[in-house]
């Protein structure tokens, strides 16, 4: 039997159209938009009043297992993510052990198989056991089944090291996303360096650590023949913003980076750090006022094209510590889209589609993520993936974060008023949550994603 979504308002972030009409489903293929395709039978879902569009997908997420699941584990991260909205999610590798091994790589996908709730698209550790001496094998990495590698957690510092994974991955036909981070510049730094941890009496990271790795980057990069897939992590100052947007207007190997940032770096600020101490503990840190306005504006203008949550979970025990001693890192799978949408769109200063296209073509484009048959992912089309979220645009809540499906309670929008939240989510074609429940239904590991 297919699966009629009736009387929804789809939005395709790709050309930008919103209009009233079905969609058609059959297995995991979209069959039809508007008229029925064909006879039935069809389940009929009303969808009146929500918002149809291609199922989010998040590019950066932690989700702890192997070896950490006292903080997450792929079921209990995956129930987050549906609960959030989205269909697919990109998870980091600094596990315990590291995925920076293809016999690794196998291991995470069968706990996946096993345990996830949606797609779940591995990313590989750069490096062996996140180091300072040897690559891994990047080829190796994905042909087990990683998406793209990434040095994220542990930045890579010297620049010989970054031109040796920047051929590598370049050879490889792989995305790198890097983690930039000059440690010089942030070591010992708990928050944002400015007049507040002077006032607060704690160590702050330099707010240049960030571009002045992303320098470091391009001068790696100078000896490169061609282009790079280069994805910059989670963005969170205006020179970044400025420094990707020189890169792109050359002509060297970086010219096709592409940026992501994440919902706390464009709605808060280092003053949250006064409200909810380690709760608002992450790295790189909040940042200034300017920092945030920034941020926002590159999110408008197209220079920062994904937003992505950083899903970083730790225990309430974790996190009692205090700034000094408590880990980096901060929740996000479930108020990310809620965020966005009141941050962004209800604030009047981005349309719905616009805002989709950060967490849905733009996601996938950026790493080239595509299902298990090599169709894209982040688009909704006919003979496309049936990967479709189902959005109350007009629902008010409040966070609490007792109630998240998350293993973690870490979030710095703790007790906000958000408008908007996911009312369903399909994966592959099945429902994976429902009239705002996630169900029980798990979904089989995903395949490596195409490549050139």
């Amino acid at each position: 039997m297919g699966i009629a979504l009736k009387g929804g308002l789809l939005v395709d972030p790709q050309s930008g159209s919103c209009e009233q009409t079905d969609v058609w489903l059959e297995g995991d293929t979209v069959v039809g938009l508007g008229p029925c395709p064909h006879p039935g039978p069809w389940e009929v879902v009303d969808v009146v009043g929500l918002t149809v569009c291609p199922g989010l997908i998040d590019v950066h997420v932690h989700l702890r297992e192997p070896g950490q699941t006292h903080k997450e584990t792929i079921a209990s991260g995956t129930a987050a993510a549906v609960a959030g909205g989205f269909s697919t999610v990109c998870c980091m590798p600094n596990t315990a052990p590291p995925i920076d091994r293809p016999d690794r790589v196998a291991e995470l996908l069968g706990i996946v198989a096993r345990d996830a709730r949606c797609r779940v698209l591995p990313l590989g550790a750069v490096t062996l056991e996140h180091g300072a001496d040897a690559l891994a094998d990047v080829p190796g990495l994905l042909r087990a089944g990683c998406a793209a590698v990434t040095d994220d957690a542990f930045p890579l510092q010297e620049r010989a090291l970054m031109g040796a994974a920047l051929g590598a991955v370049r050879e490889a036909g792989a995305g790198l996303i890097v983690h930039c981070e000059d440690k010089r510049l942030s070591a010992g730094g708990v928050m944002n360096r400015s007049e507040l941890s002077g006032e607060l009496r704690l160590p702050g990271q330099d707010a240049a650590s960030e571009v002045e790795a992303l320098r470091q980057w391009r001068a790696a990069a100078a000896g490169l023949s061609g282009p790079v897939r280069f994805h910059v992590a989670h963005a969170s100052t205006a020179a970044t913003v400025a420094l990707a947007g020189e890169l792109r207007r050359g002509s060297g190997p970086l010219r096709g980076l592409t940026l992501e940032t994440a919902p706390h770096y464009f709605a808060l600020t280092q003053e949250q750090v006064r409200h909810c101490g380690a709760d608002a503990k992450m790295n790189p840190p909040l940042r200034s006022e300017s920092d945030r306005l920034a941020i926002r504006r590159a999110l408008l203008e197209g220079a920062i094209s994904v937003i992505a949550t950083d899903h970083a979970p730790h225990t309430e025990q974790e996190k009692s510590a205090g700034m000094l001693e408590a880990p980096f890192g901060v929740v996000g799978l479930e108020t990310a889209l809620a965020v966005a949408l009141t941050e962004l769109v209800h604030s009047g200063q981005m349309t719905p589609a616009g805002m989709i296209s950060l967490m849905t073509c733009n996601a996938a484009r950026a790493l080239g993520l595509r299902a298990a048959d090599g169709r894209e992912l982040g688009v909704l089309r006919v003979g496309g993936v049936a990967d479709i979220t189902i959005v109350d645009t007009a629902a008010e809540w409040t966070v609490e974060p007792r109630e998240f499906r998350s293993r973690a309670r870490n979030t710095p929008f703790a007790g906000r008023r958000l408008r908007g939240r996911a009312w369903g989510v399909l994966a592959g074609g099945r429902f994976v949550m429902r009239e705002y429940q996630p169900m029980t239904a798990t979904l089989p590991a995903p395949h490596p994603p195409e490549r050139a």
